[in-house]
C-alpha cells in the first residue's frame, strides 16, 4: 500500500460512507464502452484507497461539484475487452491496470442529473482540474497528467509490485 495513503487513512480513522447507487439508466448510451455494465460496487475497491476516494468526493462537492464512480474494480475479461478497443481507451491489458486490484476508479462530473464526461464542455474541463488537484493534495495520482489524458482516472501513488509488497 502506498505509504502516503497509508498514513492519511491512519490520521483520519472516520470511515465515510459511500454515496447511494446511481440508478443503471444513467450511464446508458454514455461515451464510455459498455459503461452500463461497469462495476460500482466499492466494497471491491481496497478499503484504504476506497476512504481516500470518498474523502476526494466530499472535497469536491465543497468546491461545488459531485463526482459519481464510472467504475472501480475492472475483471480481467473486461479490461482485455477495453484494450482490445484500442489505445485511445486503454493500453494496459488483464493483470497490468490498478482497477483489477481495486486501486483505481473512473469518476465522472454529474451536472443537472446527467454525467458529463467530455472534457471538451468548460465547465467539466473545470471539474476535472479540481479532481486532478484534490486528488493530488490528497496523495492520489490523477490520470489528467499523464502523456495519454486520463482525466477521470483516479489511483493509488506507486508501482503494482511496490503496492503489492507493502500490503504484505
Amino acid at each position: 500500500m502506498d505509504r502516503q495513503v497509508h498514513i492519511q487513512g491512519a490520521l483520519n480513522p472516520e470511515r465515510l460512507v459511500p454515496p447511494p447507487v446511481m440508478p443503471p439508466s444513467l450511464f446508458v448510451g454514455s461515451e464510455r464502452l459498455a459503461l452500463e455494465t461497469a462495476d460500482r460496487d466499492w466494497g471491491h475497491l481496497n478499503p484504504v484507497f476506497a476512504q481516500s476516494v470518498l474523502r476526494l468526493l466530499a472535497r469536491l462537492q465543497e468546491r461545488g461539484y459531485v463526482f459519481v464512480l464510472l467504475e472501480g474494480y475492472r475483471s480481467p475479461e473486461r479490461q482485455d475487452l477495453l484494450a482490445d478497443a484500442g489505445a485511445h481507451v486503454t493500453g494496459a491489458r488483464a493483470f497490468q491496470s490498478k482497477h483489477q486490484f481495486g486501486f483505481a476508479v473512473d469518476l465522472a462530473p454529474l451536472r443537472e442529473g446527467r454525467l458529463v464526461i467530455s472534457e471538451r464542455e468548460p465547465w467539466a474541463m473545470a471539474a476535472y482540474q479540481a479532481l486532478g488537484e484534490e486528488s493530488e493534495r490528497g496523495g492520489l495520482v490523477w490520470g489528467g497528467r499523464w502523456w495519454f489524458k486520463d482525466y477521470g482516472h483516479v489511483e493509488i501513488a506507486g508501482s503494482l509490485a511496490a503496492i503489492s509488497r507493502a500490503e504484505k
